[in-house]
This record gives structure tokens, sequence and C-alpha cells, in this order.
């Protein structure tokens, strides 16, 4: 185990680029102990390089999920005071053209892995009487928007978990947090480019048309819409919630 001086320490998804990437250096900086994750092994080794305690941590995979919260506790003694529920992604497409397939797989991550993950840190959070855990949502958690029905969906679904966990810790000193931004500039895009030529048979589609659009936008250089926001606008928010009792 681990003998570093006892800091507030987090746990955070998604690391490899964008809001995670940001929070986990700017928490660092403010004297966090950041546990930073990653879902590819090359993200884990370059975090690791840059001094964080990284750990690979895949939400479409419940054994990596289990792997990565036994190394976290290992090194922390059984404890841990935050987990920032950040990692996701963004399928796009029509709901039409969504197969059970697509919407399953955008599930996997967004929805049933930071379900278990969460369900993994409970534990030692209960045990330890206290704890906060964020989740990163969006405002397409609660307003919808066309061709990204699967994210939203996700995204809702999410938000109505949350809600009832809130009220089923009321009283146990464990805090629920969910921030929900807007659009924020990352990598997020280009990800969601790659699914959608990936997943999307655009060209026989009766959106077919729509689609050109949405592949023209989601190859744009720079924000789409102008209140987009630095990742850094998540990060303070992360800092103001993750706890009273952290630095």
């Amino acid at each position: 185990m681990s003998e570093q001086p006892e800091k507030f320490s987090i746990l955070i998804t998604g690391c490899s680029s964008g809001i995670g990437e940001t929070t986990a250096y700017g928490l660092k900086e403010r004297g966090y102990r950041v546990f930073a994750s990653a879902r590819q092994t090359k993200d884990v080794e370059r975090l690791k390089a840059a001094g964080f305690e990284a750990v690979q941590l895949d939400l479409a995979d419940s054994g990596s999920i289990q792997a990565a919260v036994e190394a976290v506790a290992e090194e922390t003694g059984g404890t841990l005071d935050a987990l920032f529920n950040n990692g996701a992604f963004g399928q796009p497409g029509a709901v039409e053209d969504l197969t059970r397939d697509i919407l399953r797989f955008q599930f996997e991550t967004n929805l049933f892995g930071t379900h278990e993950l969460t369900n993994h840190v409970l534990p030692l959070m209960r045990r330890q009487g206290h704890g906060r855990i964020l989740y990163n949502s969006s405002v397409l958690g609660f307003v919808a928007a066309k061709y990204r029905g699967a994210y939203n969906a996700s995204k809702f679904a999410l938000e109505g978990l949350v809600d009832t966990l809130r009220l089923e810790l009321h009283g146990s000193n464990i805090h629920v947090v969910l921030i929900e931004p807007g659009p924020i500039s990352s990598r997020f895009r280009d990800n969601a480019f790659r699914l959608f030529q990936q997943n999307i048979d655009a060209e026989h589609s009766v959106h077919r048309e729509a689609y050109q659009a949405i592949a023209k936008r989601l190859q744009q250089e720079g924000p789409v819409v102008p209140f987009t926001l630095p990742p850094e606008a998540v990060l303070k928010k992360s800092d103001q919630r993750s706890g009273s009792t952290g630095p």
C-alpha cells in the first residue's frame, strides 16, 4: 500500500482527453490525490508518465471496472473520498437508424458501466462514513436534440438513476452531484464522427440529406456553437462540488 501523505482522494473516469484530462490535471494541481483512469493502455501510460496514479478502466467491461476499484482501494487502504463519473461518448444517428446493438453499445458505457462502477465504490464510502459521487451529465439529459437519440436516452436514464440514488443515500453522508454542461471543447466530436461512420448507413437512410450536414458539422474545426466553453468550466464545478473536506 502507498505511504503517501493522506489527501482528499478522487477517482476520475475518461481521462484520456477533454473534461476528464483537464479535471485530473486541475485537481492534482490543487492538492487532490487523483486516480486518473482511461480505457486504452497507451493513455494510462501517458498519464503515469505525467505523474498520475493512473489505472486502466473500461466502462464497457465489468472485469476492468472491478480491477480498477480494487487497485485504487489497495493504494488507499480501502478508502475513496470522491468518484467523478465522467467517461462517456456520443453515438450520432436518427432514432430509426439505431439498431438494438448500437443503442446497447451506447448504454454499456454511459449508463451500465457508470452504474456498476458506482456500486463498487459505494461500499468503500459507506465503511468510511462519507463520500462524494459526481456525474458529468449534459443538457441533453433533460432536453432532447435531433439525431442524438442514443446519447439523449443514455443521459436521460442516467439522471433518473442518479436522482433516485440521491434520495436513497439521504442521511448517509454520501452526497450525489449532477453536473450538466452544454457544449464543451474536446475530442468528443471527433469520436462521434468516427462512430457515425462506423455504425450508421447514411447513404441508404431517409435522413441522408440531414446526415450530410451532420458529417460536415462533426468535421468542422473549432466550436460549432458560439457558447461552447472550455473543459476548465467543468473543472471549476468539479472542484466546487467534490466536497468541503477537500483542499
